[in-house]
């Protein structure tokens, strides 16, 4: 797209004026929690150097320690002088934190974020100075199943399927020079049975300004094509427009350029903010048009049935854990991902950096979006999670890629919602607040079972044998789907006092087949030891789940290893176990069954 540059680390919202602090700090454990009472924010000495964004538990960050440190601190020098312009704004982005931070900029208090998966900023333009200036980080974090924690351990050691913890600063550090009037943020929302964009502008701005001369124009181009320009007088916010997209492209001979997995068409987008007639911001970015919903037992895309080869996704890596090692491993991942035969992924418990969404929306691949799970019910953690799950969900919003948001998984973090109406209304209300930002893509607020309100009904199934997968959802779909019969996990399909109401259904998880000739390790069922026993169970249930009528989709667990899970199509370090091409083409088989044509 023309707004890309590489590496930038907010690809859909993209001005010039940027610098990454991402490299060498100073870095200091503080076991005593005696930093702040010593004035460690105004620099420190004795500690060791580590290298940003990759968190101290890491190789790559050069410190590789995973033990538990519940406070740490960071410090660097930045020049400010080509950034902090006349009649700018200074502004320090931090991608990702875990997950309580507090930053000084020269020993004054900037700002303090709570969470570890979202973004957050601080304005800084009064606390630089000309020339050299130091920010100080403390990050602390502590192993409480309260907070939203996705895959990372709350014990000493691994278990099952939850990983080394992750500390501190993990997603780039950026400082962004923003003009005082400028374009804060734009939601971009495809209307396609419409023929139509609309937006919503937050522009910021002095209290003092003359608010009847602030305009912004947004100009949509296709492939260097001028499609579109209009011009909006700003007199509150937000501000609302619509583009007329259908009446814009009506001369041109495929008319409105549609966003799929195998065309995922992208439009450029301009905007500028005028004050006066003088131009103040500038900020680039793109957009999809595509629409996802519900009709009956179908998913449809842009109006057509969508069959879903998704595979789960957690974003892991050897040296680097969460923290993806460049930008060309995000892109590696995702055509291997294509080159196996899927046409989407469910990220999964982990937000991840969002170049890996943009390459998604470039390549054509489907995203579920989903939240890192705590592991308790507690007050505080439904307050947590409620603020950073919509944070998120407003950060990632305009990603044409993601078409389904999924905010809980496996009970993990409401135990008891089977059967306890608390926890039930907590999903519920979760369910209605992703739909009162986004009413547009499908929410799945429990996948796998106990299924509160959910506009698809997910389920995890891990059977061995495909015979005995589709048996058993053939000839016991109606028992399964009203709670008479558990699905092989021993859970309901749906909590008490809820029913199926027709909902597409997705097998969205299965599989996790080990196999790794080299190392123990744990994956789903027993562990196969040579390909072609790989290849035969692979196909055995894969084939099982699209030969299921009514199933509109499958996630397959999962694309690599990770740490103590060997049940990767994938090793950690990326390699192929199995051939790729036969993995392609068992899930692009076609099948004898009535929803064929969907594949």
């Amino acid at each position: 797209m023309l707004c890309y540059q590489k590496d930038y680390p907010r690809p859909q919202f993209v001005r010039k004026n940027w610098t990454s602090l991402n490299g060498i700090w100073d870095f200091r454990f503080d076991d005593e929690k005696k930093g702040e009472a010593e004035g460690w924010n105004q620099g420190f000495q004795g500690g060791k150097e580590i290298c940003v964004p990759f968190t101290y538990e890491t190789k790559k960050s050069k410190i590789h320690d995973e033990e538990f440190h519940h406070f740490i601190w960071y410090a660097r020098r930045f020049q400010a002088d080509n950034m902090k312009l006349t009649g700018n704004k200074l502004l320090l982005h931090f991608e990702g934190s875990d997950f309580f931070t507090k930053v000084w900029i020269n020993g004054q208090l900037a700002g303090v974020h709570e969470g570890g998966y979202s973004r957050f900023s601080f304005d800084i333009t009064n606390l630089v100075t000309n020339g050299e200036n130091l920010v100080v980080v403390k990050a602390e974090d502590h192993p409480d199943p309260q907070q939203p924690r996705g895959k990372q351990r709350w014990i000493p050691e691994n278990f099952g399927c939850w990983y080394v913890q992750t500390t501190g600063i993990w997603k780039t550090v950026w400082l962004e020079s923003v003009p005082e009037i400028s374009l804060h943020s734009v939601k971009m929302t495809p209307n396609l049975p419409e023929g139509s964009l609309e937006l919503e502008y937050i522009v910021d701005y002095p209290d003092a300004l003359d608010v009847s001369a602030l305009e912004v124009a947004a100009e949509v181009s296709f492939d260097g094509r001028p499609v579109a320009k209009v011009l909006t007088a700003i007199g509150k916010n937000p501000t609302k427009v619509t583009i007329d997209l259908e009446a814009a492209e009506a001369g041109y001979p495929w008319g409105i350029r549609t966003w799929t997995p195998a065309e995922p068409n992208l439009y450029d987008i301009r905007f500028c903010t005028w004050y006066h007639g003088e131009l103040f911001d500038e900020a680039l970015s793109y957009f999809g048009m595509r629409e996802i919903r519900i009709e009956g037992p179908n998913i449809l895309l842009n109006g057509a049935p969508l069959y879903q080869r998704l595979i789960l996704d957690q974003g892991y890596w050897e040296e680097t854990h969460m923290t993806p090692p460049d930008e060309e491993a995000l892109i590696q991942d995702i055509d291997k991902i294509h080159a196996l035969g899927y046409n989407g992924l469910r990220k999964h418990q982990k937000t991840e950096d969002e170049r890996f969404l943009y390459w998604c929306d470039v390549k054509g691949m489907l995203v579920w979006s989903e939240a890192p799970a705590a592991y308790v019910y507690s007050d505080r953690a439904v307050e947590l999670f409620t603020k950073e799950w919509l944070d998120i969900v407003k950060q990632n919003y305009n990603h044409p890629s993601i078409i389904t948001w999924t905010p809980v998984n496996e009970s993990w973090g409401v135990p008891q919602v089977e059967t306890n109406r608390t926890q039930q209304h907590f999903t519920e209300g979760i369910y209605h607040l992703t739909k009162s930002i986004d009413p547009h893509r499908p929410v799945i607020v429990n996948d796998g079972w106990e299924h509160t309100v959910s506009d698809i009904i997910t389920l995890h199934d891990y059977e061995e044998a495909g015979e005995n997968l589709k048996k058993r959802y053939t000839q016991y779909k109606d028992q399964i789907l009203t709670s008479e019969v558990y699905h092989s996990t021993s859970k309901s399909a749906l909590a008490n006092g809820f029913s199926y109401k027709g909902q597409p259904i997705i097998i969205s998880e299965f599989g996790g087949i080990a196999f790794d000739r080299d190392k123990d390790g744990w994956g789903y069922g027993n562990k196969v030891n040579t390909e072609e026993d790989f290849l035969k169970r692979f196909e055995s249930i894969t084939t099982a789940i699209k030969e299921i009528p009514y199933v509109c989709g499958y996630c397959y667990t999962q694309v690599t290893d990770v740490q103590q899970e060997v049940n990767g199509l994938m090793d950690i370090r990326r390699n192929y176990k199995v051939d790729p091409g036969r993995i392609k083409e068992i899930n692009e088989k076609r099948v004898a069954c009535w929803r064929d044509e969907l594949r």
